[in-house]
């Protein structure tokens, strides 16, 4: 989780179950009060080279079950600052090979830049293609304890036979700890026309998904890449 990754690949990044809401809502509340009418620009931020950076009761493993009856392990780690991140190119593989299987081959971390991924892919027929995935809009937001709130847009570049194809993905996540050490997620995603269209546009399709995040033991392996089995 990751992550933003990979649009119609990796649809997934974390999300939660309602949580009180403000008077006055924050502009994450007032954007899921939008859905599935969105459009661009939205009300986010460019990140530069900063993370995403999670509530602390996220650090470690966690088993994911989303409500298609998909399941896979995701984790969540201290980067060299101390702040808790997705380790987003492990996330994305995971989340890839349990919607792809043998489709995805790998996804890698940029190592300049924590907001870019690179996904190689098995076409029909054997045919290569990779898919680069880049943050380029983020806001985050705490409406209450135990609750957080998420929003990326993304650019993703998918290369292969032909022209490379450009498209705009928008993943906004709501988090709830519970009680019991789980996390509650509901998930939003948008996907946008390329950019080269216009910096404006009307979200071309929607999706919600709804998943639970159980603890597990710590995971000894270190964060960096995935590569799928």
């Amino acid at each position: 989780m990751g992550n933003t990754l990979m649009a119609a690949i990796l649809a997934l990044w974390f999300a939660a179950w309602p949580a009180a809401f403000s008077p006055d809502p924050s502009p994450l509340e007032a954007r899921i009060a939008q859905w599935p009418t969105w459009s661009l620009p939205a009300p986010l931020t460019r990140p530069g080279r900063r993370d995403l950076a999670y509530p602390a009761w996220f650090e470690g493993a966690w088993q994911a079950s989303d409500d298609d009856g998909n399941e896979y392990q995701v984790r969540f780690l201290r980067d060299g600052n101390g702040s808790v991140v997705g380790d987003r190119a492990f996330n994305a593989g995971a989340i890839g090979s349990a919607l792809l299987g043998e489709a995805l081959l790998a996804v890698e971390n940029d190592p300049a830049d924590p907001n870019r991924q690179i996904a190689r892919l098995r076409g029909p027929e054997g045919t290569p293609f990779q898919l680069e995935s880049s943050v380029i809009g983020r806001r985050s937001d705490q409406p209450a304890t135990g609750a957080f709130l998420a929003d990326e847009l993304a650019l993703q570049v998918l290369h292969g036979p032909g022209q490379p194809r450009l498209s705009r993905v928008e993943t906004l996540s709501r988090f709830q700890l519970r009680s019991d050490g789980s996390i509650e997620t509901r998930q939003w995603q948008a996907t946008y026309p390329s950019p080269t269209a216009g910096l404006a546009a009307q979200a071309s399709s929607s999706r919600g998904i709804s998943l639970k995040l159980v603890p597990l033991q710590p995971d000894p392996a270190g964060p960096g890449s995935h590569r799928a089995s």
